[in-house]
């Protein structure tokens, strides 16, 4: 589904803007760090966000990567959200804050935060570069 040429944005430390719709239908768009597992793109949020409650009313999702050494090469990947499975212990946005800050800790949570994966199912993509 991604083709070769683009799957090192996958791995790299760019940011994902993800898109859902919102409850009048109107997109909502931000970034959020991402993770591959080789067949999908993991992501996490609070069940206190918007994005969290657009994804229980409607599964449909977007997200595009642009790639930091090059801002014309991009890759679009549009899908459904698979599940989305409890981060109770945080191991996931540890993970995350590894890849991305090079700690081991998640620096920002905040108590009473309750943390769940997105896992998305590629289905359609796009790229330009």
């Amino acid at each position: 589904m991604i083709p070769e040429l683009y799957r090192d944005l996958l791995t790299s430390t760019a940011l994902a803007h993800v898109a859902t719709l919102g409850p009048n239908g109107e997109p909502q768009t931000n970034p959020v760090w991402f993770d591959w597992d080789g067949a999908h793109i993991l992501f996490s949020q609070t069940t206190k966000r918007q994005k969290y409650r657009n994804l229980q009313r409607d599964g449909r999702i977007a997200l595009s990567i642009v790639d930091p050494a090059n801002p014309y090469r991009y890759l679009e990947i549009r899908g459904a959200v698979e599940r989305i499975d409890p981060d109770p212990d945080l191991t996931f946005i540890n993970k995350m804050a590894q890849k991305y800050l090079g700690q081991e800790r998640y620096p920002y949570h905040q108590p009473g935060d309750e943390r769940v994966v997105v896992i998305v199912k590629p289905m359609h993509t796009t790229q330009m570069g």
